[in-house]
């Protein structure tokens, strides 16, 4: 995120680092990255640096419908984090835990905080990654990650197949004829709304159809990271280090594999030799969709929401110009299930 939360205290930050982990913070600066959590880098006496997010329990809709919902839901997320490290899985960069053996805990009633070792190195700035080589890298690392379910078979939440913003969605549509005024950017908002809404539809359609199929694979389920772009991968001159756990749920492989599987022959074929699976195409689609349809609905929500104009808010709106006009992407797909009708 760029800008700071709004009503959030940085001191209480402070205080909830020393609290929790006995981590006293002499310096702590804002970090302006990512979309949908808060970063800080701390820095103690001792010169030691932590990185630090903040997330705002009012916007991780796919977690639950209240905060308390969502509070439980990174708490599992995290916590499996924590799991898959202790089972030898290097490349988790997992939370810290506070002294009471907490992932994430809470602080004030609108957000939570957790603290991460600080890794030295770079992270991607584009989702793509740079090179097939490195990609295949990434893939191969989650070919063990998909193999290590066992170890949060107890802890990790699984998710549905249905889309996790799905209310956001369809109270837009529904009230697409209707003044927004919830901030500056609502009218824009429904006005980019309105001009796609039949598209919108046509693809939310699509969404169940492919959900429906989805359903009937049979494939085994595995834990998946659920955001594996390049973003979330720290490179170091020695390793790949994989952040930003709380989307982590036991799904289909493909909910992962969609973002990695770049080359249909030598990459499926890569992960099937590692995993004993096949790489599926409508499933990856079907994982695809729902990402695209997803941030639609989080920008709307965040957009229909009370808000002034700033750096996130205009780079929502910016995303809900582009998600409201990938029906051109979905063209065949939509074009097979009109003949099924």
């Amino acid at each position: 995120m760029k800008a700071l939360p709004e009503g959030f205290e940085t001191g209480a930050l402070i205080g909830a680092l020393a609290e929790g982990w006995a981590f006293v913070a002499e310096t702590i600066d804002f970090a302006a990255v990512g979309f949908g959590s808060y970063h800080w880098v701390a820095r103690d006496a001792a010169g030691t640096r932590a990185f630090v997010t903040v997330d705002d329990l009012d916007r991780k809709s796919w977690l639950g419908g209240t905060r308390e919902a969502v509070f439980h839901g990174l708490s599992r997320a995290f916590g499996s984090a924590v799991a898959l490290r202790d089972a030898g899985l290097g490349f988790v960069l997992a939370p810290i835990a506070t002294s009471d053996g907490e992932a994430v805990r809470r602080i004030g009633p609108r957000h939570s905080v957790a603290l991460f070792p600080f890794v030295e190195g770079r992270a991607g700035q584009r989702f793509d990654y740079d090179t097939p080589e490195e990609r295949a890298a990434v893939l191969a690392l989650f070919a063990r990650l998909h193999q290590a379910t066992a170890a949060v078979d107890s802890i990790a939440r699984t998710v549905d197949l249905d889309l996790p913003g799905r209310r956001h969605l369809v109270s837009a549509l529904q009230g697409v004829g209707q003044t927004w005024s919830g901030g500056p950017l609502s009218e824009p908002a429904r006005q980019a709304l309105a001009g796609r809404a039949a598209e919108v539809a046509e693809l939310l359609g699509l969404f169940d159809r492919l959900s429906r199929e989805v359903a009937l694979r049979g494939t085994e389920w595995v834990v998946t990271h659920g955001e594996p772009h390049a973003i979330n991968v720290i490179r170091t001159e020695a390793s790949h280090w994989l952040v930003d756990w709380d989307t982590l749920a036991v799904a289909p492989p493909e909910r992962d594999l969609w973002m990695l599987v770049g080359d249909p022959g030598d990459d499926a074929t890569a992960y099937a030799d590692a995993t004993g699976h096949q790489p599926d195409p409508l499933a990856m689609d079907f994982f695809r969709l729902m990402w695209d349809l997803n941030d639609l609905a989080e920008y709307l929500d965040v957009l229909r929401s009370p808000h002034s104009e700033n750096d996130d808010t205009l780079m929502a709106y910016a995303g809900l110009t582009k998600c409201v006009a990938i029906r051109d992407r979905w063209v065949t797909l939509l074009a097979g299930d009109s003949r099924e009708r």
